[in-house]
């Protein structure tokens, strides 16, 4: 894995493996075929964290509808993810970046030091980035409207392309 690289649109995404709030592990690679959402915040259960993953929560039947393997990463414990999605009923899968590797793969890094950037990735089925919001301050979380439609761009683009 390298560390230092930094996703870009049009680029593949890199792959990874991480653990979720269940202790199972989730390969991006094992989801080939269908659009793939990363949802980088910083940590469980601080304020404006805690509403974004509401929001999608909120949200949920429309990320559904789009069929997209929607996955929030961060670099909590598996442990804190597992507590964090009982405690506001959380319907999308956490992922332990522990060490931040991850993060760093897709540049998304804060500018406050060891902490993760909020951001977004939308891959396509083909591993191809087609939308990149990273936000290095993170006090303003992204919009599920703009998320949903990325989602809809890159199946589009997923199918031009096949």
């Amino acid at each position: 894995m390298s560390k230092t690289s930094k996703s870009e649109v049009g680029q593949p995404a890199p792959g990874f493996r991480l653990r979720d709030g269940s202790d199972q592990e989730w390969a991006l690679a094992q989801q080939r075929g269908k659009v793939v959402v990363l949802l980088f915040y910083p940590g469980d259960e601080t304020p404006i964290c805690t509403r974004q993953m509401c929001s999608v929560r909120d949200r949920w039947d429309d990320y559904s509808a789009t069929g997209a393997e929607v996955v929030g990463v961060s670099t909590n414990s598996v442990e804190s993810h597992k507590r964090f999605a009982e405690h506001h009923d959380l319907p999308l899968r956490l992922l332990s970046d522990k060490g931040g590797d991850v993060a760093r793969m897709y540049g998304a890094q804060s500018l406050i030091p060891g902490k993760v950037a909020r951001s977004v990735f939308v891959i396509d089925a083909n591993g191809i980035v087609r939308y990149r919001d990273v936000r290095p301050l993170g006090l303003f979380r992204p919009k599920d409207q703009d998320v949903i439609r990325a989602i809809r761009e890159a199946q589009g683009e997923a199918v031009g392309r096949s």
